[in-house]
C-alpha cells in the first residue's frame, strides 16, 4: 500500500472499528438518566427523521451526534442472540483474536442476514485479515440492505483505495458525503483524490 495515504486508510479505519463501540456506551447512559416520563413524553424520532437532520445539520458538532444516534441505531440488529455474538466478535477483535471475531460474526449475519451493521462490521475483520474482495462483497452487501449507511461507503472507498482504484473510492467517498455532509475525514479524502481523478487545472 502506499505510504502517502496511511494517515487517510488509517483515520477511516479506525473510526469504523471504534465509532460504533463508544457511541453505545455514551449514548445508553443518557438514556438512562433521562426521567422515565420524559422518554414516554418524546418518542424516539425516526431513522429517516436522523438522515434528514444529517444532511440539513450546520456544523461538525450537530452532524457527529445525529450521526452517533444514527450509529447505534443501526447497531441493533432486533435480535438478542445476533448482538451479543457481535459483542463479543468486538471483543474478540480487541484481542486481536481476528480467527474467533469473524466465527462469530459469521453466526451473527447467520441469524440476521437482513442486519446492514452486521456485514459492515465483519467487512471490517475481513479488512483487518487483508481479505480485500470478501470485505469488498460484505460492504456491497450491506449498502444493498441500508443504500444510506454512510459509514459502509467511506469503508468501500477505503478499501478501493488501498486497491488503488480511484475512480471508484472517489464515487464512494461521495456518497457517504452525501449523506453525512459534515465528515470533516471524508472532504479531506475527497479534496485529495479529486485531482487525480478528474485532473489538474492548469
Amino acid at each position: 500500500m502506499d505510504a502517502r495515504r496511511t494517515p487517510l486508510l488509517t483515520a477511516l479505519c479506525l473510526g469504523l472499528a471504534l465509532a460504533g463501540l463508544t457511541a453505545t456506551a455514551s449514548l445508553a447512559a443518557a438514556d438512562k438518566a433521562r426521567p422515565e416520563k420524559e422518554r414516554k413524553a418524546h418518542p424516539p424520532v425516526s431513522l429517516e427523521d436522523l438522515y434528514t437532520r444529517l444532511k440539513q445539520a450546520e456544523d461538525e458538532t450537530e452532524a457527529k451526534a445525529v450521526a452517533t444516534l444514527i450509529e447505534r441505531r443501526l447497531g441493533r440488529s432486533g435480535s438478542a442472540t445476533a448482538d451479543l455474538l457481535s459483542d463479543r466478535a468486538r471483543q474478540a477483535m480487541s484481542g486481536n483474536d481476528l480467527p474467533l471475531a469473524v466465527e462469530l460474526m459469521d453466526r451473527s449475519v447467520a441469524l440476521e442476514p437482513n442486519w446492514s451493521e452486521g456485514w459492515s462490521r465483519r467487512a471490517t475483520l475481513f479488512w483487518r485479515l487483508s481479505d480485500t474482495a470478501t470485505a469488498i462483497a460484505d460492504l456491497q452487501r450491506a449498502l444493498v440492505l441500508e443504500p444510506r449507511h454512510f459509514e459502509a461507503w467511506a469503508a468501500l472507498g477505503k478499501l478501493y483505495l488501498a486497491q488503488d482504484d480511484k475512480g471508484r473510492a472517489l464515487d464512494a467517498f461521495r456518497r457517504a458525503e452525501a449523506l453525512y455532509p459534515q465528515w470533516d475525514v471524508l472532504k479531506k479524502a475527497i479534496e485529495r483524490l479529486t485531482p487525480d481523478v478528474q485532473g489538474r487545472d492548469l
